[in-house]
Order: structure tokens, then sequence, then C-alpha cells
């Protein structure tokens, strides 16, 4: 056997294969990991539950996270945070709630980023930035 060169005895192709589902489990593993602690924070006052559009987006949202509470005013979501006990938040805002809410979350401990969905950009720009 001296001088010979061992062949592996798994095909490269299933090995290659096991690798990859390896790294596809792992990742979504630790993506699961990652969202878990994490809330989603939907403001907008024009949410309507009974609306397919809202309910497929809601299924959407809560496939990503954890948890997702939905709040019509800015109020109900500044309550909310504050009665959040662990975790990181991000918040989803409209442009309006999102002016009005922004500025008494900003330097929230728990809130990790806020992002404002709304149609127009250049309106709510300005103040965003800041």
């Amino acid at each position: 056997m001296r001088g010979q060169k061992l062949e592996p005895t798994v095909p490269k192709s299933t090995a290659a294969t096991s690798a990859s589902r390896t790294a596809i489990t792992n990742d979504t593993r630790s993506r699961h990991r990652m969202t878990q602690n994490y809330l989603a924070t939907w403001a907008d006052g024009n949410i309507d539950e009974t609306t397919e559009d809202c309910r497929s987006t809601l299924a959407q949202l809560r496939a990503a996270v954890s948890d997702v509470n939905v709040c019509t005013t800015p109020e109900q979501c500044v309550e909310f945070l504050n009665e959040m006990d662990e975790g990181k938040a991000f918040i989803i805002s409209s442009g309006a709630v999102g002016q009005s809410l922004s500025n008494d979350i900003h330097g929230m401990q728990n809130v990790d980023a806020i992002y404002i969905f709304c149609g127009n950009k250049a309106h709510h720009e300005p103040w965003a930035k800041e």
C-alpha cells in the first residue's frame, strides 16, 4: 500500500452536499437565535388587521421575528416599549406616526432600529435624517 494514493470513501458530490446542508442548517439556527430576542413593533394609524394585505404583512413579520406588536398611535408604542423587560425592538412606522414617535423613542435602550415606511420619502426624509 505504500506509495498508493487513497481515495475518499464518500463521493465528492455527497461530501459537498452534506457540507452545504450543514452550513444551511447552522445558518438557519443562527438566524433563529438572532431574531428570537427581537420584537417588531409596527406603528401605523391606518393598520386594519381585517384586510388580507395587513394579515399577509403580519404573517411575514412573524416569520422573521419572535413577536410582533401592532400600535395605531405613538402613545401605544411608547407605552409598550416602556413595559418591555428584555430583548430589543425594532420599529416599523408610517411617516405620519414616525415623525411624532421618533423623538420619544430615539434614545431608548431597547430600541435597536427605527424604519420609516412611507410612499412620500421626500416629505419625511428631512426629519428622519435627524
